[in-house]
């Protein structure tokens, strides 16, 4: 039987961690964070992680495990997150995944292999200085002539991607194209049960936003993005890349006013929730529970409890 797992999902600031916690209450459960950003330590309040008052003593994994210095992939993210799944069925418990990064989330789900490849070893720095040297076009080529079907599907601005598909090529002798394939025919290592949360009205889930980073700022936001800059985390590392957190750094620097920094936030945060919605619209086993102004988890409770019995789990 594939272990099945409760899956807590939805654009930002639409109450997964609420969530996430009544069904862990509900189920004998414990939370599996599945946030790209909640990973690091000394970013609490800008990626909202769960604080203690709002866990009401249900375990969270996968929040502060992480220097923020260090660069996570996904991979490295779903290796980790596989281990708190597993150690949770052990004891008997349901895990609960709670979160909106849908890549994260759907490669802990399938359980799969991902391609060969030391990011950031020799290979890696080679490509870079190749790079450096000689621009993406040379390497965009390179990766047209041994595999096309991952260079078709890149765009020419996409270097990342670009000299990860090399990468794996260069190192092992197999496209990237070749190990997804080969993948796909692998039956998934969960049973997802998805309950989705979103807002009825798109402009109420705006002006959530927008009140969400308004609180953040009060509560010490650009504080906190103070005290990751002088403690040395690089400007170029993922953690600092995060929402929030890159467009106060100007502001810290005298580049540009706070004020506006925070503008840019909201803006930024309102185009992610808006691809986040994108990415799980396509999934079409998520229930979606949809606000309306007010968030009202009792009666989302029982709307899940219903389908989470309806798919078998009682």
């Amino acid at each position: 039987m594939i272990p099945k797992v409760l899956c807590v999902v939805g654009p930002t600031a639409c109450g997964k961690t609420g969530m996430g916690v009544l069904l862990a209450r509900r189920y004998d459960g414990e939370v599996v964070s599945v946030d790209s950003m909640q990973i690091y330590r000394g970013m609490s309040i800008g990626t909202a992680a769960p604080r203690p008052a709002e866990t009401e003593g249900v375990p969270h994994h996968m929040v502060g495990i992480a220097d923020p210095g260090d660069s996570w992939s996904v991979a490295r993210f779903a290796e980790a997150a596989d281990h708190c799944v597993q150690d949770i069925l052990s004891r008997n418990k349901r895990p609960v995944l709670v979160g909106g990064t849908g890549l994260y989330l759907d490669a802990v789900i399938a359980g799969r292999s991902f391609a060969p490849g030391a990011s950031g070893g020799a290979v890696r720095r080679e490509l870079e200085r190749e790079r450096e040297a000689l621009g993406i076009g040379p390497l965009l080529e390179e990766l047209r002539r041994v595999d096309p079907v991952s260079a078709e599907k890149l765009h020419p601005s996409d270097a990342k991607r670009i000299l990860r598909a090399l990468e794996v090529y260069r190192e092992t002798g197999k496209t990237i194209s070749r190990h997804n394939e080969e993948t796909k025919s692998l039956p998934k290592r969960y049973d997802p049960i998805y309950i989705g949360l979103a807002f009825r009205d798109r402009e109420d889930m705006r002006a959530l936003i927008d009140r969400r980073v308004d609180r953040m700022m009060a509560e010490g936001l650009l504080e906190e993005v103070r005290a990751l800059r002088d403690a040395g985390v690089p400007r170029s590392s993922t953690a600092l890349q995060a929402i929030g957190y890159k467009e106060l750094l100007p502001a810290l620097d005298g580049e540009a006013s706070v004020e506006e920094a925070v503008e840019e936030i909201k803006l930024r945060s309102r185009q992610y929730a808006k691809r986040q919605l994108t990415w799980l619209r396509r999934n079409p086993d998520i229930h979606w529970i949809l606000w309306e102004k007010e968030r009202n988890f009792a009666a989302a409770l029982q709307i899940a409890t219903e389908f989470i019995t309806m798919e078998g789990l009682q």
